[in-house]
């Protein structure tokens, strides 16, 4: 097999139609051979029947179907796991990536390249979200113990042999562009504007962006741990700076905020030292739990996924636990 398109779904039956019809006009011009592998997430709409329609009529569109909503980098890894082609490509299912792209990418692979990663030169997303975005690669970047390139996402085609290490690793709370980052190899990216969505409504909510994040920024820096030891020395040097102004206003007897230090005896000291001190304990304690609650995860050694079916795919020995209904 030449060239796998790893593809997540979740509630796109409005887009599949669109998508079926771009990628086989963009895939019949760039390979002989090619594979096109939807990964059902759990939808709640007419997406299942949607897909496997599209096997039917085309059986190098193939699919599995998850028992359950187990999230979009799962889904990703689950078609990562099943991927048989020499080059492997991931995109979304809204055809925000466009997969015209795919051709530029097999160039460079060609070049010598192991990973060609998409870069967003632009977004025609709300302000807001850009804003964010944004600002979570920057820090992500700041913080991670390797290089993450900026404005990147899980679009991309990678070799055979760096989607065989990627499908190794046994983690559970999965930030798939980190995780191709750490993996090494040749890498290079190709800049392009990133779409607005075809057709549907985005699926990723505040709270799922928020938790994608999470994942990267603790799944690659133990930084936030270390901040501990740094806001500890913080605010040791904040309490030594706030006794010796508090000693002094007693001893000289000035006025701050309108008072004497006679006039509220043991008052500030004491409520601002425990506001302070409670404060970094909380703050040290949620950097705690983040990665306790990680490794709790991990050492359940529970199963990523579970497949209720697939479609014109082999089990594997990466294909986690296989319910066969």
């Amino acid at each position: 097999m030449e060239l796998s398109v790893v593809i997540p779904c979740y509630n796109e039956s409005e887009v599949l139609p669109m998508l079926k019809a771009r990628l086989v006009k963009v895939l019949e011009n760039i390979a002989s051979e090619w594979e096109v592998i939807l990964i059902d997430d759990g939808s709640k709409d007419g997406t299942p029947n949607c897909i496997a329609a599209m096997h039917r009529e085309d059986p190098r569109f193939k699919a599995i179907f998850f028992s359950r909503n187990f999230g979009h980098q799962t889904a990703i890894s689950a078609g990562l796991a099943h991927a048989t082609g020499e080059a492997v490509a991931i995109m979304d299912a809204d055809l925000q990536d466009p997969p015209e792209l795919f051709k530029s990418c097999l160039e460079k692979l060609h070049e010598g390249y192991d990973v060609v990663y998409a870069v967003r030169r632009k977004r025609k997303e709300t302000f807001v979200k850009r804003i964010c975005y944004a600002l979570f690669y920057r820090v992500m970047q700041a913080l991670a113990e390797m290089d993450v390139p900026l404005d990147t996402g899980d679009f991309c085609v990678m070799r055979a042999h760096v989607v065989r290490v990627l499908t190794n690793m046994p983690e559970r709370h999965v930030f798939v562009r980190g995780l191709r980052a750490w993996a090494g190899f040749r890498q290079t990216g190709l800049e392009y504007e990133r779409n607005a969505r075809a057709a549907g409504k985005p699926k990723y909510s505040f709270w799922k962006l928020a938790k994608l994040a999470a994942n990267g920024l603790f799944g690659f820096s133990i930084l936030p741990l270390r901040v501990a030891i740094y806001v500890g020395f913080g605010g040791l040097a904040c309490s030594i700076v706030a006794g010796m102004f508090i000693l002094a206003w007693r001893i000289f007897g000035f006025r701050f905020m309108g008072h004497r230090a006679v006039e509220l005896p043991g008052w500030t000291a004491a409520v601002g030292g425990m506001l302070f001190l409670a404060a970094i304990q909380f703050l040290i304690l949620g950097f705690m739990g983040e990665y306790i609650g990680r490794i709790y995860t991990e050492v359940k050694q529970r199963p990523r996924w579970v497949i209720r079916e697939t479609l014109g795919l082999r089990a594997t020995e990466a294909s986690e636990l296989h319910a066969s209904l």
